[in-house]
């Protein structure tokens, strides 16, 4: 009986460590059908006293999935996979933008249609995940016709 409660408190501390770390916003970047790849975007915020970092993020919607930035490299803009995690100041936000961090999915096992969601778990350097299902949205803004 002693074994049966000391996993149910490590499943619970796993858990509170996850809770830490609220998402808000999150989404991922609809394609054309046939795209190879996308990008989710969220804000996450971090409720505890110390930093954290998000290291990595799985789904099944892509073959890869890799935290990225954007970097400026004598002026062009290039995306690069981000070392050591992303960092999650104590008491403080980080926002993932399209044109800075985000997650990027490579290799989609699917079309990202505008409506459906995916699932994706965010792991964390606490060895805490959490899982979200996101939304797909559509962030290209149809072509205006003007009329003279």
């Amino acid at each position: 009986m002693r074994y049966f409660i000391s996993i149910v408190l490590v499943a619970l501390s796993i858990n509170a460590n996850a809770a830490d770390v609220m998402v808000m916003d999150a989404y991922v970047r609809a394609t054309p059908p046939g795209a190879m790849n996308s990008a989710a975007f969220m804000t996450l915020h971090n409720h505890s006293a110390s930093e954290k970092a998000l290291v990595s993020a799985e789904t099944t919607a892509a073959k890869v999935v890799e935290l990225h930035n954007h970097v400026n490299e004598n002026g062009v803009m290039k995306m690069r996979q981000v070392a050591g995690g992303i960092k999650l100041p104590a008491h403080g936000m980080v926002t993932l933008q399209p044109g800075g961090l985000h997650v990027m999915l490579m290799g989609l096992s699917q079309d990202l249609k505008e409506g459906n969601a995916i699932t994706l778990t965010l792991h964390f350097d606490d060895g805490s995940s959490q899982g979200l299902t996101v939304p797909v949205k559509n962030t290209v803004k149809p072509m205006q016709m003007h009329h003279h």
